[in-house]
């Protein structure tokens, strides 16, 4: 393989978290006058700030949001992620036959990704290899928290690999100067090929791409 690095993004990478928390966005907006279609919800959320997830949704309420708005989110999800969280499929046995090092950049903050590493029995492997937007200010698709990852584990931009599942992340990526894979349905195939990216469909595929035996 001719990366000395591999960075994952979190939600929609290694667990199947995306969608859990655009329901609950969806159910909490329309609570407050804004319904949304579910596809629409984790189209327009997923990968992106929580600062401009609520700025969305403030914007759409034309309203000012709860103050306990942020905070219940997060209650609501966390208990969510503690029964409904799934690893992505196939990324156990990938992880298993990684040899070089490897981690994982969020925008979410530490608790949250502890929390659903821990759920997918996945702690283990990224133990002291988790880096969070929270920990330096900075949220995709500003490329600062993959700057910062490869920085920690030792290594520069072009050394490593990303990989992703959103528009922000993967711009957030390219803006670093990393070359990013992104995991996708066919549905986003060709946006993130416009971007310039590898898109795959599978955790298998994307190590035969990788060259992870």
């Amino acid at each position: 393989m001719k990366f000395k690095c591999i960075i994952f993004d979190c939600d929609g990478v290694l667990v199947d978290s995306e969608t859990i928390s655009a329901r609950i966005f969806m159910e909490m907006a329309e609570t407050l006058g804004y319904k949304m279609d579910f596809n629409v919800a984790v189209e327009r959320f997923a990968g992106v700030s929580m600062k401009e997830n609520l700025q969305f949704i403030e914007d759409n309420i034309k309203g000012s949001l709860p103050a306990n708005f942020e905070e219940d989110f997060r209650k609501r999800t966390y208990l969510a992620f503690k029964t409904d969280l799934r690893p992505i499929k196939g990324i156990h046995n990938l992880l298993n036959k990684i040899t070089v090092p490897f981690c994982t950049a969020s925008s979410g903050p530490v608790e949250k990704i502890r929390l659903n590493l821990t759920t997918t029995n996945l702690l283990d492997k990224f133990e002291n290899k988790i880096f969070s937007s929270y920990e330096i200010g900075s949220w995709k698709p500003d490329p600062g928290i993959y700057l910062h990852a490869a920085k920690k584990m030792g290594f520069s931009p072009d050394e490593c690999v990303v990989i992703e599942d959103s528009e922000a992340g993967v711009k957030a990526a390219i803006a670093g100067g990393f070359e990013v894979y992104v995991l996708a349905n066919e549905s986003k195939k060709s946006t993130f090929e416009k971007l310039g990216v590898n898109v795959v469909f599978s955790m298998d595929e994307l190590g035969e791409l990788l060259k992870i035996d």
